[in-house]
């Protein structure tokens, strides 16, 4: 599947920042599954995140990809949103030594990346440090 369709496909999600929430056992996906890891059924409904957490864990990207060299170094971390859901982004707005397991973030829909010199603008998710 091309990079773009997929991140067309997904859009609902990384906008709304929306997971699914299985109907039968309670456990909380995202992104958003057909099919209920936990207990097997397929029925789910929306369920809005929070826009606050911590971070959990984090790398530093020293020697990054063709497509974010001009953004290295820089971090990609789990964070764990408030109410528990854990997600992966990148963190921002901070240099690498500020960083700090437990740190308290908020997240914020930035530029991504662009598909090739006048492709598509990705939009996603980012981590910034609350101050």
């Amino acid at each position: 599947m091309s990079t773009s369709a997929r991140y067309w496909r997904e859009i609902p999600q990384r906008y709304r920042l929306e997971a699914s929430k299985c109907k039968g056992c309670g456990a909380v996906w995202f992104p958003p599954r057909l099919v209920c890891a936990e207990c097997g059924k397929r029925e789910f409904e929306p369920l809005k995140l929070a826009d606050k957490g911590k971070v959990r864990t984090f790398t530093v990207i020293r020697v990054a990809p063709s497509e974010f060299c001009d953004e290295a170094p820089y971090a990609v971390g789990i964070v764990e949103l408030d109410g528990g859901v854990p997600i992966q982004c990148q963190i921002v707005d901070c240099s690498p030594e500020e960083l700090k397991i437990g740190m308290p973030v908020r997240i914020e829909f930035r530029k991504v990346k662009q598909e090739g010199e006048a492709g598509i603008l990705c939009y996603g998710y980012k981590a910034v440090p609350v101050r």
